[in-house]
């Protein structure tokens, strides 16, 4: 009788997919451009006011902050003076933005991705509408510097490539596909490689088999969380990261703590608190670099504004 296992593992490989996790855990021999394994990614930069404190304690800590995921609320909600403060504040600092245009998805008037099994759908954009308000709010964005954007949608992903080649986005612009996208496997993974993400967040409780098979097959840096959410599941893989790190370098730790994305990315939210959180996360990149360091001191860690950041243009 045939082995329908193994049968279905050897099919797999002959299209370049693993036919199963890696749990022997190659070390990754893929790095940065700069040659370096890891960085730090600080999610929920809501506004200038929640930069400038990030930047404060960065530079208190002399620990790197390379890349940070901003305005979750939706760029819509800002004035085009606020947008330039933070492409400026991020400029000086050299440190890659990755803002959200919006509002997101989920403020859209369709009701399905607000039910319980809507929302497995995923935060996809309904109609072309939808994708000509998010390409025309990011064009208000590029406008005042800014070069880095979130996707949570696998077409709009495909159309922003697209848009890239053809010269109608900037060609040093850079897309991160979200979490929300639900990027699980390593054919999801060359999937996203393929339609031109420059970075992924794949879904946030993936074992070290798993990380290791999707690095096998994609060259593109992984964000992965080290803190996320409690709505996500509340975990902190701190001491994972030197092992993530051996495993599935380029890598991005990403730091995002607090109840949910639905409490902190309001547009009502407390300044103050998010300040707060954002010197947190610094303190956490900081307590990361010491854990990689002693466990796995191969690793190296990126300098501040290393050339392939999406570093804002002002």
């Amino acid at each position: 009788m045939v082995n329908v296992s193994e049968k279905a593992e050897r099919a797999l490989q002959r299209i370049g997919i693993p036919g199963r996790d890696l749990y022997e855990l190659p070390t990754s021999k893929k790095t940065f451009a700069d040659g370096c394994h890891y960085r730090i990614e600080a999610s929920g930069i809501e506004r200038p006011e929640v930069l400038e404190a990030l930047i404060e304690e960065m530079e208190e800590r002399a620990i790197p902050i390379h890349k940070l995921v901003g305005v979750c609320m939706g760029t819509t909600l800002l004035r085009r003076g606020e947008l330039r403060r933070f492409a400026q504040l991020a400029a000086e600092a050299k440190i890659e933005v990755i803002v959200i245009p919006g509002p997101r998805p989920s403020w859209d008037i369709g009701a399905e991705i607000r039910t319980p099994e809507g929302s497995r759908t995923g935060f996809r954009h309904r109609g072309s509408d939808q994708l000509n308000h998010y390409i025309s709010d990011m064009f208000r964005c590029v406008e005042e510097g800014i070069r880095g954007f979130l996707v949570t949608d696998e077409g709009l992903m495909w159309a922003l490539n697209e848009l890239r080649r053809t010269g109608d986005i900037p060609r040093d612009v850079k897309f991160k596909v979200s979490v929300w996208a639900g990027c699980a496997n390593p054919a999801g993974a060359k999937v996203l490689e393929m339609l031109g993400a420059d970075t992924f967040n794949p879904v946030g409780d993936l074992s070290l088999p798993m990380l290791a098979s999707i690095r096998s097959v994609v060259a593109i840096p992984l964000d992965v969380y080290a803190y996320v959410f409690e709505s996500f599941g509340g975990f902190v893989r701190f001491w994972e990261t030197p092992e993530i790190t051996r495993v599935a370098a380029p890598i991005y730790y990403k730091l995002e703590p607090g109840v949910s994305s639905g409490e902190l990315y309001k547009p009502w939210m407390d300044v103050e608190k998010l300040a707060f959180l954002a010197r947190e996360k610094v303190k956490y990149a900081e307590i990361i670099r010491e854990l990689v360091e002693k466990n796995y001191p191969d690793a190296k860690l990126s300098k501040q504004g290393a050339s392939d950041l999406a570093i804002p243009r002002v």
